[in-house]
Order: structure tokens, then C-alpha cells, then sequence
């Protein structure tokens, strides 16, 4: 429940961050200014003594994070692939939390999976093994099948994990709000409206029949991707709060000196990454939102294993190619194009001026084009991209919260793999593909296709519609002009032939 009293829960995420040592650590890897510094300890350090004492064997910020709960390990996830931002020191801490948290029982385990699947795990399995990964969520066991004696991964949510994030959940919100409500200028960035996407998001992670349907639609969508595999789902081993995959053999992306000496070449590893991700945006408009080293191996052959299907991110056509114009904009250096998607998509407010807005975008890539990956400073590039968005105006936008984020992350995750890597050097054949099929006369007579197979369904109901505009017009004291009747089925009709031609015509080509 919403209130007041989620003040406790904010004063104790400071007193713990605090108390554990983690206050330092994180100010320093932002580069936080004297004077929020002085602020942040001055308002923690007297209840320092209220914080979660955590696990001392852990590092600072580890510590803190793993103590308040898995909201915050979620977040330090995500930091956790961008060292460019929050530095080595702290990236390697925050590693631990992809997938090697303390684990629950395997006693327990059992339980959930004897309740979820309504069988004894003898009769299931053969071999059921402690937890070989834990994460915020959830924690994996390698289990061998006892009908066939292939090896699978179990997924087992962790026990109460659905109270605790509804906790943390409940305070971000009063958080979102108060910030709203002190900061006038914050709300173009929509804090509340972004909590309760993040809620949408983990809300289905909780639930593991969303989880096995997701991995099933991403099997089917890149089954023909070269290099990339995403193991087979069993139905019957799944449920709300237990699932199970093929078990996938591989190295995890975060072990480099692994991949090194298995012979794997980390710079081609990079770009596969990114063109994948770019490929599944752009492509199928269904990706990977979680796409940290924690849930990527590496296989024998070289292919890139996915796993944890928990988080994925869905976007619209249009948003598609909105996107793949805004990339390709920038990787031709063209900057007035670029203003104008901005602007025809809504992004930024139809008052400014697009000429000034083409000048920043400028100022953005011009820095940044033909440098590889360890020549940019993303923390900086990130501070003045926020700055941009400010004296533009620009809000918020939910949708994109995850793509946005996505590209965070594997961005991230490529860096790691070949520091060298130029990221739009990498991106322009997926993006430049995507534009010759999706953009242009050919994209647009597909586009009226469609168009006439939607107005085709309607054929059969056009003399009832026009029937029933007669019939109310007729019913209507003030009359209007004969025109105004058939006005909307006149225009169904004339649509129904233009694009029914138009559907003609893209069969020629």
C-alpha cells in the first residue's frame, strides 16, 4: 500500500547505502559534484545506524544492493554492464549480481516444483542438483529428465519474491511522486509513469508461464539466425513459479580469459552481439530486454546462447522504423533528418526550432562518429544527451523505456567482449537492410497491401453500414446534405479500390 509510510523504506535505502560503505563508492563512480555529496552524507549518516547490515563478505555496493532487496539488484544489474559509466571498480562488484546471489535450499526448490507441476520431482527427474546460478528473481538447477535422461535447467522463483518487489515497488512509487510533486521541472520525465512500467515489466517476470511463452515466441522468431540459439522450452515442466528449458552447454560472457582460451574471437562475439539485438528490434520488433553476460554463453561452435526470457521488449512498426531512421540518420551524418523524425514522431515539442535541435544532434555525433568504443566517455555522453533533452523539452517516453534500456545494456556487453568495437561502423548493415525493405515506394505499396486486406474484411458489411447511415440520418431532425450521408462509405469504397490496386501493383515488383 502507497503512503507516508514508505518514507521508513527510503531512510533505510540510505542509511543501509551508508552503513555497508556503499555511499562512497557509488558518488564516486558518478563523479558526484562536492555538493551533492555533502548533501547525500549529511542526510544519511545520522541514521546510518537504521541501515541493513548486509553480508560482510561481499563488496560495498553488492552488500547494499543484495540487502534492500531485488528492485535494487535489478538496477545494479543493469549498471553492472556499463563500467564506462559507473567505472571497473564498481562494475566487477555489481557482476555478482547476475547470477551469483545467495541461493534458497534445493529441499525448497522441490517444493515449489512438486506444488507447480502437481508430480513428486523422483518421478520428474532422476537428478536434481543444488542451485548452479542465483539471481534477484529466480535461481537455476541442472536436473537430467528421468523419461529420457536429457539434461534440463529448472527455473524456480524465490520463496515470498512477489511481497518483497511489491515492497520496493511501493516506495519507488512514493519516491516518483514525491519527486514530482518538489521538483516541477522532473516532470517531463514522467518518474511515475516510468515506475509503473518498470512494474508492467516485473509483474510478468514473476510469473514463469509468461516466461516459457516468451521463450517459445524468441525460439520461433530467430530459429534461422546464424550463430544463436535459444534452448527448446518443455511445457510440461512448466508453471507459475517453476519452469524448465534444455539444458544450454557454454561459457558465460563474463568470463573473458574462458572465451580466450576456448579460442573464441571476442571482437566477432561483440558485433554478433549487437547486430543480433538491432536484427530482433528492428526485424521481428520482439527482443531480449535483459540481455546482460549473465544470461549469454557461449557456445563450442561459437554461437551465442540466450537465456532468461523473463524480461522481453515488444514494439510497434512504426516505432520500428522510427528508430531505424533515427540510427541511420546518425550514421550517415545526417543531422537534419534526423531533427525531423524527432519532430514527426512527437518526441520534441512542435514549438521548437528543428535547426537548433539539428545543431545539438550535431554536437552529439560529430564527437563520437568513427571512434571505437574505448575513445568515448559514456558517462559524459549520457549527462549531455540528458542536457539536450531538457532545453528541448522532450518528455519521457514509456514505450521505449526498455528499448532504450536494452540498448544500454548490450551496448555494454559489447564493449566488454572488444573494447575496440565502433558501434556504428558495426550497426549500419542491419540498420541499412532494415531501411531498403521497410522504407521507400516498395515499403509503401506493402504498406497499402495491408491496407486493402483490413478494408476487404469489411466488403461484406459496406450495404448494412450504408443501410445503417441512411437509417440513422433519416431519424435525425436536422437533416444534412445527401453528401454528408454517404460521405463514410463513399470513402471506404474509394479506399477499398485504391489499395486493392495498390496491393495489385506491389505484386508486380
Amino acid at each position: 500500500m502507497r503512503g507516508p509510510h514508505n518514507i521508513w523504506r527510503l531512510v533505510r535505502t540510505g542509511a543501509t547505502l551508508e552503513r555497508t560503505g556503499a555511499m562512497r563508492v557509488v558518488l564516486d563512480a558518478f563523479h558526484a559534484p562536492p555538493t551533492i555529496r555533502i548533501i547525500a552524507r549529511s542526510l544519511a549518516w545520522p541514521f546510518q545506524w537504521l541501515g541493513l547490515r548486509g553480508d560482510p563478505s561481499l563488496p560495498p555496493a553488492t552488500r547494499a544492493l543484495t540487502a534492500l532487496g531485488p528492485a535494487y539488484i535489478k538496477f545494479g544489474q543493469i549498471m553492472s554492464t556499463r563500467p564506462d559509466v559507473v567505472g571497473d571498480e564498481l562494475a566487477m562488484q555489481l557482476r555478482v549480481l547476475q547470477d551469483k546471489l545467495p541461493p534458497f535450499s534445493a529441499e525448497e526448490a522441490k517444493k515449489t516444483v512438486e506444488t507447480e507441476l502437481e508430480r513428486p520431482v523422483e518421478e520428474l527427474f532422476s537428478h536434481f542438483s543444488d542451485a548452479v546460478a542465483a539471481a534477484s528473481i529466480a535461481q537455476v538447477h541442472r536436473a537430467r529428465l528421468a523419461e529420457d535422461g536429457r539434461d534440463v535447467a529448472v527455473k524456480v522463483l524465490r520463496p515470498r519474491i512477489e511481497k518483497a518487489f511489491k515492497k520496493d515497488v511501493d516506495a519507488f512509487y512514493f519516491a516518483a511522486d514525491a519527486i514530482e510533486l518538489l521538483s516541477p521541472a522532473s516532470r517531463r520525465l514522467r518518474p511515475h509513469d516510468v515506475i509503473e512500467h518498470f512494474e508492467g515489466v516485473v509483474a510478468g517476470e514473476l510469473d514463469l508461464r509468461m516466461e516459457t511463452a516468451a521463450a517459445a515466441e524468441f525460439a520461433a522468431n530467430t530459429e534461422t539466425d546464424p550463430g544463436f540459439q535459444v534452448p527448446k522450452v518443455e511445457w510440461a515442466l512448466s508453471g507459475r513459479r517453476a519452469m524448465a528449458l534444455d539444458w544450454a552447454e557454454g561459457i558465460p560472457a563474463h568470463e573473458l580469459a574462458a572465451i580466450d582460451a576456448a579460442g573464441h574471437d571476442r571482437r566477432l562475439l561483440g558485433e554478433r552481439v549487437l547486430q543480433l539485438f538491432l536484427s530482433h528490434a528492428l526485424r521481428d520488433g520482439y527482443f531480449h530486454a535483459d540481455m546482460h553476460q549473465g544470461n549469454l554463453k557461449v557456445a563450442a561452435n561459437g554461437d551465442i546462447i540466450a537465456l532468461d526470457f523473463g524480461i522481453m521488449g515488444r514494439i510497434d512498426e512504426y516505432t520500428r522504423r522510427v528508430y531505424a531512421e533515427i540510427l541511420f540518420g546518425f550514421i550517415r551524418k545526417d543531422y537534419r533528418r534526423v531533427a525531423e523524425v524527432h519532430f514527426e514522431a512527437g518526441y520534441v515539442p512542435a514549438d521548437r526550432d528543428i535547426d537548433e535541435f539539428a545543431r545539438a544532434l550535431r554536437s552529439v555525433g560529430e564527437p563520437i562518429f568513427g571512434l571505437n568504443a574505448s575513445q568515448v566517455s559514456m558517462g559524459r555522453l549520457l549527462s549531455y544527451l540528458f542536457e539536450v533533452t531538457e532545453r528541448f523539452g522532450m518528455e519521457t517516453r514509456t514505450e521505449l523505456i526498455l528499448l532504450q534500456r536494452t540498448m544500454v545494456v548490450v551496448e555494454g556487453v559489447a564493449r566488454s567482449l572488444n573494447p575496440q568495437i565502433n558501434i556504428w561502423q558495426v550497426a549500419r548493415p542491419i540498420v541499412e537492410q532494415y531501411i531498403k525493405e521497410n522504407i521507400g515506394p516498395r515499403a509503401l505499396l506493402g504498406d497499402l497491401a495491408k491496407t486493402a486486406r483490413v478494408v476487404a474484411r469489411f466488403g461484406p458489411k459496406l450495404p448494412q453500414l450504408a443501410e445503417a447511415a441512411l437509417i440513422r440520418q433519416s431519424e435525425d431532425p436536422p437533416k444534412p446534405r445527401p453528401a454528408g450521408v454517404l460521405r463514410p462509405v463513399l470513402w471506404m469504397c474509394a479506399g477499398a479500390s485504391l489499395t486493392v490496386a495498390a496491393g495489385w501493383m506491389a505484386g508486380l515488383f
